[in-house]
């Protein structure tokens, strides 16, 4: 049988210096190209009307509700979400065409291995090379409806693992690694103070240690080299902020309560 229909979106925000190669390899290929656009400077949307003419600029209601939104504009069974600093490789194409056209697939998640760059290199250990739920049957999917670390939820998931990678660019550079981490630390600070969550100093320095020992030994980030101390300290920085972000908040309620 030929493949099943393929759609496929992306949530992007001032992404012009790296939207087109990521772009490139998925147009023509997917048989729906869905791109949400919340309200870029910097010329993002007119680079994504280059490659699909389904382009909507909206504004920015989280992750989790903008990735639900862009899933509702696909019209096929078969969904794939990328993310502008992600890069489908030829390989990953081809063995995503194969799955897709067996005719008894019995998968409804399938994971594709996550190669990711850090400072022009991938890493081979750790956190940022588990293989990523990126491809999956609409029915019954929707993400988690939180402003960060919005996780796809599926009923009773069948998964699946490709062989072949997916290029990962997250970080442009070390301080954009460090204001990424630091962004979404005080985002994920803000949901757990909501929902009724209290944490302390002493507990975001214990939080920052175990997440880079974690990181760096249980997962064989020293392995790496020196870039797997690069990531192992940034984790830890990420845990701590997470968790210093939360206590901040409390004493600022605290204050204005006073």
């Amino acid at each position: 049988m030929t493949r099943r229909p393929l759609s496929c979106f992306l949530i992007v925000h001032n992404e012009s210096d790296r939207l087109a190669d990521c772009l490139e390899p998925l147009a023509g290929w997917v048989d729906q190209l869905v791109i949400l656009d919340s309200g870029s400077t910097d010329g993002t949307a007119e680079i994504a009307r280059k490659y699909t003419d389904e382009v909507h600029v909206t504004d920015w209601p989280g992750f989790g509700p903008q990735r639900n939104r862009a899933l509702a504009k696909c019209r096929h069974d078969w969904v794939l979400n990328i993310d502008a600093d992600e890069r489908i490789t030829d390989e990953a194409k081809a063995e995503i065409d194969r799955v897709l056209s067996e005719p008894e697939l019995d998968a409804n998640l399938i994971k594709i291995p996550w190669r990711t760059y850090l400072f022009g290199k991938p890493l081979k250990r750790g956190r940022y090379t588990a293989p990523q739920g990126k491809l999956f049957l609409k029915h019954g999917a929707a993400f988690k409806d939180a402003q960060v670390h919005e996780n796809l939820q599926l009923e009773n998931p069948k998964i699946r693992i490709l062989k072949s990678p997916l290029l990962h660019y997250s970080w442009r550079s070390y301080r954009h690694a460090q204001e990424k981490h630091l962004q979404y630390a005080t985002l994920l600070a803000q949901q757990k103070y909501d929902k009724g969550v209290r944490a302390s100093l002493t507990y975001a320095l214990l939080r920052c240690l175990t997440d880079f020992l974690q990181q760096y030994l249980l997962r064989l980030g020293f392995l790496d080299g020196t870039r797997g101390m690069f990531m192992a300290i940034i984790l830890g920085q990420y845990a701590f902020h997470k968790y210093a972000a939360l206590k901040a908040i409390e004493l600022e309620r605290r204050a204005e309560a006073a």
